[in-house]
C-alpha cells in the first residue's frame, strides 16, 4: 500500500527551532537592517545589524553560531542573535577553566535546590548552607542579584557547579583581618564609621573590624551621652590608644585629635601682660588664679609678697579679685604661673 503525500511529513523531515537552542549557520544575504542567516531546514533566521559589534564587517558567507531569540517574525524569518551565542560559547569556556577553589561570578536566577544560575551550558548551585556566614530568612531575595563564589565541586561531564558563598566570605574576612592587625598601631590616625552607640561608648567599623571609642574619649568636656559628639553613621578620623592583638580589641579615641581648649586658653595668653583674675583655690605654697578666658594657673607665694613669713592665706583668699602678670607659660602642657601685681 502506497504512503499518501503529506505536508505533515514533510515537514516532521526538517528540524524543528526552540528559543534558546544554538545553531551554526552562514550569511546567505546581507541587508541595511540585518542578515539572513541560514541554518538549515525550511526556515532562515533573521539577524538584525544592532546584534553586530562590526556589523560593516559582515559579509556573505561567513559562517558562526546563533543563538534562537523568537519565531517567525512578520517576514516569516526565525529571530537568532550571534551575540549571544558569543557570550554562550564564552560562558562554557569560562566553566572549563574553572577548578576547585577557584572564583567566580553568577547572576541569580531562582531558587531550588539551592540559589540556583547558569554559566554557558552549566548549572550553577549554591546550596541554602553555603549561601552566608549569616541567618538567611528569605532566599528568593537573592534572586536577580550578582554574586561571587567559590568552586567547591564541579561536574564537567553532567554540567554541573557547585559553589560557595560562604566559603568566599570566609576568606574574605579573614584576609581584611590579617591586614588590619599588620597595619593597626598606637598612635595611628584611622577613618572609622560609627556602627552602634552604647551609653558607655561606640563601636567604629575600621577597615570592616569592630573598634571602640569610650565616652571619656570623645570631648574634653564632659559629655552626658555619646550622642553628644556621634551618630550612627558618621565617619571620622580616630586615634589609635591602644591595641591587644591576644583578645583582638582596639580602642580609638576622638579627643586625642581635637585641640585642648585648655591649650587654646594658655595660647591666647601674653608672657608679660596684666590680666583679672580670680582666686579659686589656696594651697599650702600658693593659690590657684583663674582668669577671664577661664586659663587658670599658679601664683606661687614667692610672686605673692617678699615677705617669707607671710604665708599665702594672709594675703588673698578664695574668691577675691586680683590682678596678675604672667610670668611663664607651658603651651604644651597647659600651664601658667602668674606674679601678682599692686
Amino acid at each position: 500500500m502506497s504512503e499518501k503525500f503529506s505536508l505533515d511529513l514533510i515537514d516532521k523531515t526538517f528540524t524543528s527551532y526552540k528559543k534558546g537552542q544554538a545553531f551554526d549557520g552562514v550569511v546567505v544575504l546581507k541587508r541595511d537592517d540585518g542578515v539572513i542567516f541560514n541554518i538549515g531546514g525550511k526556515n532562515d533566521a533573521f539577524i538584525p545589524a544592532s546584534d553586530f559589534a562590526d556589523f560593516d564587517g559582515i559579509k556573505i558567507g561567513d559562517r558562526f553560531s546563533v543563538v534562537i531569540t523568537n519565531s517567525k517574525n512578520e517576514e516569516g524569518l526565525i529571530e537568532a542573535s550571534k551575540s549571544l551565542a558569543d557570550a554562550l560559547k564564552m560562558a562554557n569556556q569560562n566553566a572549563q577553566t574553572l577548578r576547585l577553589g577557584s572564583k567566580f561570578s553568577f547572576v541569580v536566577s531562582g531558587v531550588g535546590d539551592g540559589l540556583v544560575s547558569k554559566m554557558g551550558d552549566f548549572k550553577i548551585v549554591i546550596p541554602f548552607a553555603e549561601v552566608s556566614e549569616n541567618y538567611v530568612k528569605n532566599f528568593h531575595n537573592f534572586v536577580g542579584k550578582q554574586m561571587e563564589a567559590v568552586v567547591t565541586e564541579i561536574d564537567k561531564e553532567n554540567k554541573l557547579i557547585v559553589g560557595s558563598v560562604k566559603m568566599l566570605q570566609e576568606q574574605t574576612r579573614i584576609a581584611i583581618e590579617k591586614n588590619f592587625w599588620n597595619s593597626i598601631f598606637i598612635n595611628k590616625i584611622v577613618t572609622g564609621k560609627v556602627e552602634r552607640i552604647m551609653p558607655y561608648g561606640a563601636f567604629v567599623s575600621v577597615d570592616g573590624f569592630d573598634c571602640f571609642v569610650h565616652i571619656s574619649q570623645l570631648a574634653y568636656e564632659r559629655l552626658d551621652k555619646v550622642e553628644d559628639a556621634l551618630n550612627v553613621g558618621d565617619v571620622k578620623q580616630f586615634k589609635v590608644l591602644k591595641v591587644d592583638r591576644e583578645n583582638k580589641k582596639v580602642e580609638l579615641s576622638l579627643k586625642a585629635l581635637l585641640t585642648d581648649p585648655k591649650t587654646q586658653r594658655v595660647a591666647s595668653l601674653s608672657v608679660g601682660e596684666i590680666y583679672d583674675g580670680e582666686v579659686v583655690k589656696l594651697l599650702a605654697f600658693g593659690a590657684i588664679v583663674k582668669l577671664e578666658n577661664g586659663a587658670t594657673g599658679l601664683l606661687h607665694i614667692s610672686n605673692a609678697t617678699d615677705n617669707q613669713t607671710k604665708k599665702i592665706y594672709e594675703i588673698v583668699k578664695v574668691g577675691d579679685k586680683i590682678k596678675v602678670e604672667l610670668l611663664d607659660k607651658d603651651e604644651e602642657n597647659a600651664k601658667i604661673s602668674f606674679k601678682l601685681t599692686k
